[in-house]
């Protein structure tokens, strides 16, 4: 999954949801429909989602400097976690109070703009129009998270991906292809039967959803804030090129952590012989770093720490 891959889903979620938010609260203004005016807020939330995303990963390519000397690249994870804080908020209960607001109204027996409109075949079909532009976007956040997926579903690659941007779009996308079914049910139900509250549920359906996925995405992120290791199959590259360098007796014990998305800390503490002179330390820890980063490119801060061998083949420590 690439820096570039995450840009592109960006941009193309932005564009679909700014241009779709505007015909939603259009829809919402012509006919006062519960569901679209939580469909229109959660299009503009996540309009600004998007935003946040670019902001966090203009930050992160800042230059180390020593108040942060392992670079700013936590940035992303910090702007991808205030997504799923306005996903919850703007979005998630917002919909859920204009619901609860619907239904009181229903219940009180208030007219309903909806039902009497000229315009209520609006809404319909700015909800057609919606499905396919972000049908679209999602398709276009999973082409760009093929690769990476190989045989992993959605929830899984969201779970262990490192980079927020692609994970965060899948989830807003399929959110929103989701919402705007419960939307149309909604809405043709009112239509076909009469009952008003069938669009005040549709408006409840969307808010119960943008908070589930908002909780799912705040504490995956929440995660990554407070710092993953490497994925399983890097810190088994990298123990294994550690061991397979000339003159590494044992892994002794070794920690591994995500500084960015793309850059991986590695520290362990390597079994020499105790016979081996100062000169021919320092050879085997500069062969050891440099196995290690042909194993595995994003390895950045290495500490290569050496002691004594005392038990060969003594069980290894990786996290």
């Amino acid at each position: 999954m690439s820096t570039e891959g995450g840009r592109k889903a960006i941009i193309a979620a932005a564009s679909a949801n700014l241009g779709i938010a505007v015909t939603k609260f259009a829809a919402w203004a012509l006919t006062g429909a519960s569901s679209m005016l939580a469909e229109a807020i959660h299009s503009t939330a996540d309009t600004g989602n998007q935003l946040l995303l670019m902001i966090g990963g203009r930050a992160a390519v800042r230059e180390a400097d020593k108040e942060h000397p392992f670079g700013y690249g936590r940035a992303r994870y910090l702007a991808a976690f205030m997504v799923a804080i306005v996903l919850f908020s703007l979005g998630g209960l917002f919909a859920l109070y204009e619901s609860y607001e619907k239904i009181v109204a229903v219940r009180a027996g208030e007219h309903d703009a909806l039902m009497e409109s000229s315009w209520w075949w609006v809404p319909l079909l700015v909800v057609a129009i919606s499905l396919v532009a972000e049908s679209m976007s999602l398709r276009t956040a999973l082409k760009e998270t093929h690769k990476a997926r190989a045989h992993l579903s959605v929830l899984q690659f969201i779970k262990q991906a490192k980079a927020p941007e692609l994970p965060v779009v899948m989830l807003e996308d399929s959110a929103a292809v989701l919402g705007l079914v419960f939307a149309l049910l909604g809405i043709g139900l009112t239509l076909l039967t009469g009952n008003e509250i069938f669009d005040a549920v549709g408006s409840g359906c969307i808010g119960v959803l943008l908070v589930v996925v908002a909780i799912i995405l705040g504490r995956e992120m929440l995660s990554l804030l407070e710092g993953e290791s490497a994925s399983p199959e890097n810190r088994a590259a990298v123990a294994e090129a550690i061991r397979g360098t000339a003159g590494v007796g044992t892994i002794i014990h070794m920690r591994t952590i995500h500084v960015a998305p793309e850059t991986i800390l590695v520290a362990a503490k390597i079994g020499l012989d105790p016979g081996d002179s100062a000169a021919g330390v320092a050879r085997i820890i500069d062969d050891a770093e440099a196995a290690v980063r042909s194993a595995v490119p994003m390895v950045g801060p290495l500490y290569l720490e050496p002691d004594i061998l005392r038990t060969p083949g003594a069980e290894t420590k990786e996290n």
